[in-house]
């Protein structure tokens, strides 16, 4: 038996997080996709077959929970190694004592968090030993392995991916928290099921930081009589953030993301960042908002500024790449551009009265001029006779119908005047008045 000493520190000063860690796949929450009933890594870790893998997931889904499980259900010895802290030098020094526990019978399981970190020389250190059977290698990593891990050992390794937990999942295990010994399950704390449903959906798919919020929140809360009882205010003082109850899945959500849009189309850059700013600092994905940005670049600006798919597409790349809260910058220059662009709606309309034709004529032919001829076949048929070449002449333009007969007199892009799309509406009227005056001959019978 461990001695106690005055310096020892209690339980009760470690993370709720470290205390509440599953120490079996029982008590593991999310993943049902790889650790359900008959899944391939639940079955690989029960029948004690578990071999190198990659784990491939967001923060605080359990990668670094699963390994140790894995390791203590095959009765390995674990060995938690970081990417950020060592270098060759230290993975040598694992390496030669793996080597050593084979000899005597005994697996290490190596657990490597942030594998991504490691160059490509650091990486190949682990090739021999993985190929020899000395370590089994589970690497933990937050950025696509395809491209962050050397293919070489990428190849000897599963790659598992872990996806973020659930609100149901993370309310669940709030709740546990708040009943077991590890916990707090020895002390009476009052805090409705919302306000759980609002700490999960706050942690986005983070189990550690839901716990470490759920702590924040209690150690802060007023007590009386023993009883401890969490309010609103409580939350909104420990987060520091109003949003907070803002539910991502819900109608606010929607609310919104409208309130973005509708902002920008009416080319209202304050009000238009406020409202990105309400989304962010609510803990809304910055790729999402990204991606609606993208959107509304050629839906609500299109060619009146061709720039801004550019820009807004820049915004995704930038945001994908540094991350919440620096990121934040690089949206509101996308925000306010689309602001105060000029606005054109012209191709939005364009396909949705397209669509409308696409999907009543899906059978319609396409013109015997436009078709492929690879094949004497189809040369036989007809395809492709009567095709005009633009560059063969002067204009780089004819005169040939690429519509079906049926379509041939349809208008669907009308261009406005508005910024750049004026030029495109000049270019296009011409190309028209070209094509009125050089009308096709009478087609043939054939």
């Amino acid at each position: 038996m461990t001695q106690q000493t005055f310096f020892q520190p209690s339980p009760q000063d470690t993370p709720l997080a470290t205390r509440m860690r599953p120490q079996s796949l029982s008590q593991f929450s999310g993943q049902q996709h790889l650790l359900g009933p008959g899944k391939i890594l639940r079955r690989l870790i029960e029948e004690d077959r578990a071999a190198s893998m990659i784990f491939w997931g967001p923060p605080g889904v359990g990668k670094t929970t699963l390994a140790r499980i894995i390791a203590g259900r095959t009765q390995s010895h674990f060995v938690n190694f970081s990417a950020v802290t060592s270098g060759i030098k230290e993975i040598k020094e694992v390496m030669a004592g793996a080597e050593r526990s084979r000899l005597l019978g005994e697996r290490t399981l190596l657990f490597v968090d942030e594998i991504h970190r490691f160059n490509k020389a650091q990486q190949d250190a682990f090739l021999p030993f993985v190929e020899r059977g000395s370590i089994v290698l589970i690497g933990a990593t937050t950025e696509n392995p395809s491209f962050e891990v050397n293919a070489a050992l990428l190849s000897r390794c599963r790659v598992f991916v872990l996806q973020a937990l659930s609100t149901q999942d993370l309310a669940a295990l709030l709740r546990r928290a708040l009943t077991d010994p590890r916990g707090f399950g020895g002390q009476p704390i009052e805090i409705s099921e919302d306000m759980l449903t609002l700490l999960a959906n706050f942690a986005n798919g983070d189990a550690r930081t839901a716990l470490n919020t759920l702590e924040m929140v209690v150690l802060n809360a007023p007590s009386d009589s023993g009883r401890t009882t969490v309010t609103p205010d409580i939350l909104e003082q420990c987060i520091n953030r109003k949003s907070l109850l803002y539910d991502k899945n819900g109608e606010e959500h929607y609310n919104l993301i409208s309130a973005l849009h509708k902002s920008m189309r009416n080319s209202d850059p304050d009000a238009a960042v406020y409202w990105l700013a309400r989304m962010l600092e609510a803990g809304e994905d910055p790729l999402y908002v990204a991606r609606r940005l993208i959107r509304f670049a050629s839906e609500d600006v299109g060619l009146a500024d061709p720039r801004a798919l550019e820009l807004c597409t820049a915004a995704y790349q930038a945001s994908h790449f540094i991350g919440m809260p620096e990121c934040t910058v690089n949206l509101t220059q996308a925000v306010v551009y689309l602001s105060v662009a000029p606005k054109s709606n012209s191709l939005y309309k364009a396909y949705e009265a397209a669509k409308k034709d696409a999907q009543k004529m899906l059978a319609e032919p396409v013109p015997l001029a436009i078709r492929n001829a690879p094949t004497q076949l189809m040369k036989d048929l007809h395809y492709g006779q009567g095709y005009q070449y633009a560059h063969d002449t002067e204009e780089k333009l004819t005169s040939m119908p690429c519509l079906p007969d049926s379509l041939l007199d349809r208008q669907y892009y009308t261009p406005t005047t508005q910024g750049l799309e004026s030029r495109v509406k000049d270019r296009l009227e011409k190309i028209k008045a070209w094509k009125a005056g050089h009308p096709l001959p009478p087609k043939e019978e054939t």
